[in-house]
């Protein structure tokens, strides 16, 4: 019989016990009960977004546990299941799906103490028919614990962004995306500090950026653009020092470009495109070492391109200064920029000869110049031309040629660019060659069929006139 050492028993003690809270603590985990209160809350928030018909407890009497709700999701906190996130609209196939006339119900300020994630998702659709304005008061309620806020795609949600948004100090992302809020940007804005995402983009918003943004210092997206914003763009916009991208796109906004832009030194997308903005480029674009897409299209900013010293904006993939009344030439430092994929410079007034430099650029996809002065004979390769194809954009530029050597085929020829004209030597009169010369009779020809290109006034049309009754009578 074999006999058990104290060790041998010992080890199987541990085994039960580990055995035991493993299982039956799993299972307490899963049994967790969750305040009657605030499972009814729940309910009732959801069905006054989603109808009447909606019976939740019926549907799913554990919505924490082995029932739980699409779109809810729930954490532990002191042994009892909180809800943490409610997404309503259709994000998935059994996600829940907003009635034509929804509710706000008081339950979901005073009793989902917890929550920290609140989204509305294609939810308020028809702004005629069913329009729906966010609650104005009560928001504070959540200030202890949401983090995110969002109301996406909703364009039957109307109304002004209600002040007490301002009281929700601990958001870290605030997005109010393709709705049909108005009314201006409030100035409690400023007081989320901890905001890391702030999109407020395609709405009706009109009225100027506020300048009490600048203590946002966490923000990392700032995003308003499509709407109706106007006026300058304030200077405390430098406040916003940990800033990734900003996107004030397609506003009415004005004057001059901000110098403090230049202090956002992490920024890597700056789109400030269809708006109003003039001045010229400043200065201070050249401390943006981060910088990585440049979009400025279609402002009348005016100013010249070499103003700026390209080269230190090594980072940049994407210039794009269509549009913008620029003047004067294209720098050569451009061609610098050894990470651009993209430059647009289209429509605008710039002269000047086009350095063949600019095909050294080791990831450029797209170049689009048409629309300028541009003068001179071009000097790409044609494989650069082969490559290119219409992402080579020079059409427009009236003064500027393709040398005539280049292949006839449509790949190997700059589109809308015309062929540079031959250039034939005149004879000069003080020649030694005798006109009369069989030798010369092939270049007279040439000479006599060249003489309608000078533009040499009285003078030349003396000296041409001389020419050909010298030839005519060397032919007698």
């Amino acid at each position: 019989m074999k006999c058990f050492t104290p060790t041998n028993i010992l080890a199987f003690v541990i085994f039960i016990l580990c055995f035991d809270a493993w299982c039956f603590g799993e299972a307490d985990i899963d049994m967790a009960p969750m305040e009657k209160a605030e499972q009814e809350a729940l309910y009732s928030v959801i069905q006054g977004f989603v109808g009447s018909w909606w019976n939740g407890s019926d549907l799913y009497p554990d919505p924490c546990g082995w029932t739980p709700i699409q779109g809810v999701t729930c954490d532990l906190f002191d042994g009892l299941w909180h809800v943490t996130t409610l997404n309503i609209g259709p994000v998935h196939e059994n996600s829940l799906g907003c009635s034509k006339s929804v509710e706000f119900r008081s339950q979901l300020f005073w009793q989902l103490k917890h929550l920290k994630a609140l989204s509305f998702f294609n939810c308020f659709v028809s702004q005629h028919k069913h329009p729906v304005a966010i609650p104005s008061r009560n928001w504070e309620k959540l200030a202890s614990s949401l983090e995110s806020l969002e109301f996406r795609s909703n364009p039957g949600l109307i109304g002004e962004i209600p002040a007490s948004f301002g009281s929700l100090v601990r958001l870290q992302s605030l997005v109010l995306l393709e709705n049909g809020l108005t009314g201006q940007l409030p100035a409690c804005i400023g007081n989320l500090v901890n905001l890391e995402r702030l999109v407020l983009a395609e709405n009706r918003f009109i009225g100027q950026v506020p300048d009490s943004f600048d203590g946002l210092t966490q923000l990392l997206i700032f995003d308003l653009s499509r709407n109706l914003l106007s006026g300058p763009l304030p200077s405390t916009i430098g406040g916003l020092t940990s800033l990734l991208k900003l996107d004030l796109s397609n506003n009415l906004l004005e004057g001059n470009l901000p110098s403090e832009i230049g202090d956002l030194k992490h920024l890597t997308l700056l789109d400030l495109r269809n708006n109003k903005f003039s001045g010229g480029l400043t200065k201070s674009f050249e401390g943006l070492f981060s910088l990585e897409e440049m979009v400025l299209s279609n402002n009348p900013i005016g100013g010249d391109l070499k103003s700026l010293e390209w080269k230190k904006l090594e980072q940049l993939e994407v210039l794009d200064l269509s549009n913008t009344g620029l003047r004067g030439e294209i720098p050569e430092s451009i061609s610098e920029l050894k990470r651009l994929r993209f430059l647009g410079l289209s429509d605008n007034n710039l002269s000047g000869n086009l350095s063949p430099m600019l095909a050294t650029l080791p990831c450029v996809g797209a170049l689009y110049l048409n629309g300028n002065n541009l003068t001179g004979e071009l000097k790409f390769s044609e494989l650069f031309y082969g490559k290119m194809g219409r992402r080579f954009g020079l059409w427009d530029n009236p003064n500027l040629c393709y040398p005539i050597g280049l292949s006839p085929e449509i790949s190997h020829v700059p589109f809308g660019v015309k062929p540079c004209q031959q250039r034939v030597k005149l004879l000069q009169p003080n020649s030694n060659a005798h006109l009369g010369d069989d030798a010369n009779l092939d270049q007279n020809s040439q000479l006599m069929a060249s003489l309608g290109s000078s533009s040499n006034g009285v003078k030349g049309f003396w000296w041409s006139s001389s020419l050909e009754i010298l030839i005519m009578f060397s032919f007698l």
